[in-house]
């Protein structure tokens, strides 16, 4: 007797171009990361603020001051993702992802309508500065939406999946710059305030019932999800930074025509598109081994000495491994049900006692600076913010991420004091989005595989590392040797980007997935806290005082050297500071990292999600699905 799992699929277009197909990519979690890879692309709004603000101040009669103010809300906005996180806590990504979206057309549509002169009287500048913060927070509800998801559906790649997404936002910027020069030619600003408030709005909303949490089902012998489609991912956004690269340095250096401009839109959305050709092979990967279980369910039922596979010859031996195989399986799924079961379990309702309401205060408080045991348990919000580990996170990501933005934000005016010349200024300042992207990717990846080595090198001594690599780029600003601007930009815009994968993944490690999305966005703090004092206190302090010690009279413009030659031996020494802070981070959880971080999701499977995720799909769901494998994909 021999059995057939399905001859028809022995054409992979003819299952891949079925309605069913179809269905199981729109459904499947492949297509949840290719839906955030394009939400994440789309969410840099705020790194092209510099592109149209010079048509803001003119259209708006500012002076540099107000349009400061108005950069300033739009930093805040960004930066305050609190509000996306607590959603996040108690509402679906679609909710997410829903608020998002209309957070960003009613914060960037009245700027629109105010820089093209579609108004009929000037507004008054707290309605501008409110706009501005609204837009910008709105790509915290869109990169809470996706990041969470795609990190709580693949936990134990999360190093990778936060640098690949991060690093395809560190692109966004330079995909809208691209979009603006191919669809407007480049030559009207308000058309791309236009297309900021439209293009992530729609992309949310075109993806918002597709972006959800699904729990991991266990494959034969509780075989985890291979890492190969990441990598797919990590080269094709590789060639997409590639492709921006060039385009950067062509724009900068010769004068393109407005048909060539249209004309490298095709790569653009070619390039955006290719991860749906790996969703589309991993998800027929998938039916496949769906396929091969059903047929071993069939062989269970009806013992045979040769079973015939599409086209692949299983003997009894093989068939009776594989059957302890799925065994193994079924007993690791049973142990996560119990699991899910003894968290369920409502507690025993306490006696009355009048001190009630004191108790409940006593225990809360006692709860709160009692932190679990780390790796078995998940911190509430409150356990982590004031627990001393979040603390010397805090303090490390303050000193480094402030001194690598304060670089960022100033590389413009360094260049100026230090006599570059504009097209050299404009090109390194370009290009510190593809370094930023280069360091977002490098981190998660690297650290990935790192951790998962015999080494087990611990991703906060490679934060610690990060920053020391930071100082670099600080004292080669510092020192204003020819020609030093170049290499500066690199380290500075790597090491800003791979700050961010390393901060994330340890958040998620230490304090668990249960409360993430709103310690992923208690992260984020760390940016504006170091680049005020780091940027504004230190930075910009020193730089006016130097120009009014020069007294060039060119309205606060600074020459030479010394205008941020202080600055940054300051931000060195406090970059420095917080890598030693950090290393008190990798002694704390040093044993934690050389044990196995994520054996609680091979052993449970969906062990750190939170209750009301951990059983999305339900047996009944599991039954049909594994029904139809074997009805539709097979005859006996």
């Amino acid at each position: 007797m021999a059995f057939d799992a399905g001859t028809a699929s022995s054409n992979p277009l003819r299952v891949i171009l079925t309605r069913r197909f179809a269905r199981q990519v729109l459904t499947g979690r492949w297509f949840t990361v290719f839906a955030s890879i394009l939400i994440m692309a789309s969410s840099g709004a705020t790194h092209i603020f510099s592109t149209y603000s010079s048509t803001l101040k003119s259209a708006l009669g500012y002076d540099q001051h107000t349009l400061n103010t108005v950069a300033l809300a739009k930093d805040l906005g960004a930066s305050l993702g609190l509000i996306a996180g607590l959603l996040n806590e108690v509402a679906p990504p679609c909710a997410v992802l829903a608020a998002g979206a209309a957070a960003n057309l009613a914060g960037y549509l009245p700027l629109y309508l105010f820089v093209s002169g579609k108004t009929t009287s000037t507004p008054p500048i707290w309605l501008v500065r409110f706009c501005a913060f609204v837009g910008a927070n709105a790509q915290t509800f869109a990169a809470t939406g996706a990041v969470v998801t795609c990190v709580r559906n693949f936990p134990e790649t999360r190093g990778v999946v936060l640098g690949l997404l991060e690093g395809v936002a560190a692109l966004s910027g330079a995909v809208f710059t691209q979009m603006y020069y191919s669809f407007f030619g480049g030559t009207r600003p308000e058309s791309l305030v236009l297309l900021v408030a439209v293009l992530p709005a729609a992309v949310s909303v075109v993806f918002v019932t597709t972006v959800r949490y699904m729990p991991r089902r266990r494959r034969r012998g509780g075989m985890e999800a291979s890492v190969d489609p990441f990598f797919c991912f990590l080269y094709l956004s590789i060639a997409l930074a590639c492709f921006l690269l060039v385009m950067i340095v062509v724009r900068e250096r010769v004068e393109m025509s407005r048909s060539a401009q249209a004309l490298a839109a095709t790569p653009l959305v070619i390039l955006m598109m290719m991860p749906l050709g790996v969703v589309t092979k991993q998800e027929y990967k998938i039916r496949r081994e769906r396929e091969v279980d059903a047929a071993l369910v069939m062989v269970r039922r009806d013992p045979v000495n040769i079973t015939v596979v599409e086209g692949v010859e299983v003997s009894g031996d093989d068939v009776k491994k594989a059957e302890d195989q799925v065994k193994k399986g079924e007993d690791a799924e049973k142990k996560a049900e119990e699991h899910v079961k003894e968290t369920e379990s409502p507690p025993l309702p306490a006696p009355a006692q009048k001190s009630c309401i004191g108790r409940r205060l006593g225990n809360c408080i006692k709860t709160t600076f009692r932190a679990p045991k780390r790796g078995e348990e998940d911190y509430t919000i409150l356990q982590a913010v004031f627990s001393i580990d979040m603390l010397v996170l805090f303090v490390s990501a303050v000193c480094g991420l402030g001194g690598t933005l304060t670089a960022i934000d100033n590389m413009g005016q360094i260049g100026e004091a230090l006599g570059y010349h504009s097209n050299s200024i404009n090109t390194f300042v370009s290009l510190v989005s593809i370094w930023t992207y280069a360091g977002r990717v490098t981190a998660g990846y690297a650290s990935e595989a790192l951790l998962a080595s015999r080494l087990r090198v611990p991703r906060p001594l490679l934060l610690t590392l990060v920053l020391l690599l930071a100082c670099v780029g600080h004292l080669l600003l510092a020192s204003g040797a020819a020609n030093a601007l170049y290499p500066a930009s690199v380290v500075v815009g790597f090491c800003f980007g791979a700050q961010w994968p390393l901060v994330f993944a340890v958040v998620s490690e230490v304090f668990g997935l249960k409360r993430y999305s709103t310690l992923y966005n208690l992260g984020w703090l760390a940016c504006p806290v170091g680049s005020y004092l780091l940027g504004v206190c230190v930075a910009g302090r020193l730089y006016d005082a130097e120009a009014k010690r020069q007294g060039t009279g060119g309205g606060g413009v600074c020459l030479g050297v010394e205008c941020y030659r202080r600055a940054f031996l300051i931000i060195t020494a406090a970059t420095v500071f917080g890598a030693a802070v950090s290393v008190v981070l990798v002694w704390r959880t040093w044993a934690f990292y050389r044990g196995d971080v994520y054996a609680r999701f091979r052993e449970g499977g969906d062990g750190r999600l939170p209750v009301g995720q951990q059983r999305l799909v339900p047996e009944q769901g599991k039954e049909e699905e594994e029904g139809a494998a074997v009805n539709g994909g097979g005859k006996g």
